[in-house]
């Protein structure tokens, strides 16, 4: 198997595995953070809380992991964007690891119930808290995805019309996300669900093919690559 099959199984693997650890993570959550009362509410389902912090990890590990995947093979058509790409994977995985921990400590606070009024608006502000943090890792994500569906779709390495959807569906989880952290919308709301089911379903599609057929053998070479004067500039 080539090196650049090698490369797009991986991040095929870690697509589907970065969406279905977020999915079990928020199944776990469900709306137990919802409400006033939510340290009794945490003290009630520790396990469930500790199990969604777990795979909260995994897929912020994952998510960074998947544009470090894609890097060697984006950086030969568009360095500059392809590292960009990096480096908003990983600020999304540091915030979804910041969520984590918020969850961590809301189930260490819990056992402070019985303090009163005082324990619950510290409850209640690391939930803000944890809450902002996972907003701003979507965001990261969804300007990370737009970066590398760009070198994507200017270098023919997965079908165009692949490209397309995946840059639609970043601009409508991207409007999603900023609806939720200016609170226009509600976190896990219909509306936002809607707006992400796009990327979520052409995530899936897109990590079958790179399983299945890695890239496009027809890509572009990096010299013959679009916007090439744009390029040469990024490797001067």
């Amino acid at each position: 198997m080539r090196a650049r099959d090698v490369r797009a199984t991986t991040a095929g693997l870690l697509f589907i595995t970065a969406t279905a650890t977020s999915l079990i993570a928020t199944a776990f959550l469900g709306s137990l953070l919802k409400g006033s009362d939510v340290l009794a509410t945490v003290a009630v389902h520790q396990d469930r809380l500790l199990s969604a912090a777990l795979f909260q990890l995994l897929a912020a590990f994952t998510s960074a992991g998947i544009a470090v995947a894609l890097y060697p093979v984006l950086r030969q058509h568009a360095a500059g964007t392809a590292l960009g790409a990096v480096a908003f994977r990983i600020i999304e995985g540091v915030f979804y690891a910041l969520s984590a921990v918020g969850t961590l400590i809301l189930v260490s606070v819990s056992h402070q119930i019985t303090a009163g009024a005082s324990a619950q608006a510290a409850g209640e502000l690391v939930r803000d808290l944890r809450d902002s943090a996972d907003c701003v890792g979507v965001i990261a994500f969804y300007t990370g995805a737009t970066l590398y569906y760009l070198v994507f779709y200017r270098s023919g390495l997965i079908p165009r019309w692949l490209s397309v959807w995946g840059l639609a569906g970043t601009i409508l989880g991207l409007t999603a996300g900023l609806l939720v952290l200016f609170q226009a919308i509600g976190m896990f709301s219909g509306t936002q669900v809607v707006l992400n089911l796009p990327i979520a379903v052409q995530e899936m599609v897109l990590a079958v093919l790179l399983i299945v057929k890695g890239f496009s053998p027809t890509a572009k070479s990096p010299t013959a690559a679009e916007f090439g004067p744009v390029q040469t500039r990024e490797h001067a």
